[in-house]
């Protein structure tokens, strides 16, 4: 006869949630590390010519802060799952915390609209692009001030205009997004308004980007396949999937205005939220640097090589 433990059946359902519950953040942060390790060795590793470029200065930039953001940020969530009451019971780590996702969530939203702003002037104005000489120094200058005014916009909550809090899933902390005081309440509208406005330029640009490239396109269609025009469609590519993830990551600011309008609760949808922004750090690489085309063509080129080498040496050992 085979006896049956309720209470050793419970802790070992609930361990299974909890290591599957526990999974997600720990994969996120491996994902997001090795991701923006492997990119900025690959920048690293560009052509000379590009790195005197601003975009290569933004994109460096952008690559850096998502690989902070989620050294930072990511193990204070992981430790959570370990004791759960690591952010509830430590009001300053708490405070550091929403700062963090605060911070690095609206300074990768500006890099990306700097970029996409880079993008625009020059390929639609060409002549602004050149006389307002934009290039790594002008880039660095760029990000300086991005950091330096994200930072002072999202130190705003220590300095009292806004409290962070625990959510209820106790995994991580973020501004009261519920909050029924004028100055707290004025701040959550202030950072989903500066978010929304942020990813809306960033769209709105890259489509304007999308609409002069196939307008040029059109002009040359008789013309044969040259280089310029093979990068101009892979600038149109880049700038089509940017614009499809900036509207995805619209879901975290609608989500703050629902929730200081209707003040209605729902933790998961919260969690989800801020999950997919902290997806942003995952994808920026990928998106800007590990499947550009001239990636494409090495991986391209070493497969052939590593096809070529197997099937020699089959045909010399039958």
């Amino acid at each position: 006869v085979v006896s049956f433990h309720p209470r050793c059946h419970f802790t070992t359902i609930y361990s299974h949630i909890w290591l599957r519950s526990m999974a997600v953040p720990v994969l996120m942060f491996a994902v997001g590390v090795i991701g923006n390790i492997i990119a900025i060795a690959a920048l690293s590793g560009s052509k000379q010519e590009r790195k005197s470029s601003a975009f290569f200065a933004l994109v460096c930039g952008l690559a850096v802060t998502d690989l902070l953001g989620t050294c930072l940020a990511s193990p204070i969530t992981i430790a959570t799952y370990l004791n759960e009451n690591v952010l509830y019971d430590n009001t300053n780590l708490c405070e550091f915390h929403s700062f963090l996702l605060l911070f690095f969530g609206v300074a990768g939203l500006s890099i990306i609209c700097a970029m996409s702003a880079e993008r625009y002037l020059a390929i639609c104005c060409p002549y602004t692009y050149q006389r307002w000489g934009i290039d790594q120094h002008f880039a660095r200058k760029c990000l300086f001030c991005i950091y330096l005014s994200n930072i002072a916009f999202c130190c705003l909550p220590v300095m009292g205009m806004a409290g962070s809090i625990c959510q209820p899933s106790k995994t991580w902390c973020f501004i009261n997004w519920r909050a029924d005081k004028t100055l707290p309440a004025s701040y959550s509208f202030l950072y989903a308004s500066v978010s929304f406005l942020l990813i809306l330029m960033t769209i709105v640009l890259n489509f304007a980007v999308c609409g002069n490239l196939l307008i040029m396109r059109r002009r040359k269609i008789q013309s044969p396949v040259t280089r310029g025009s093979a990068r101009a469609r892979w600038k149109a590519l880049s700038s089509g999937v940017e614009a499809q993830m900036m509207t995805v990551l619209m879901v975290t600011s609608v989500r703050v205005f629902s929730n200081q309008i209707t003040w209605t609760e729902n933790s998961h949808a919260d969690l989800m939220a801020i999950r997919i922004a902290s997806v942003n750090a995952i994808l920026d690489p990928w998106i800007y640097i590990l499947l550009r085309r001239t990636l494409f063509r090495k991986i391209q080129r070493f497969s052939k090589v590593f096809y070529i080498g197997r099937k020699e040496s089959l045909c010399h050992h039958p």
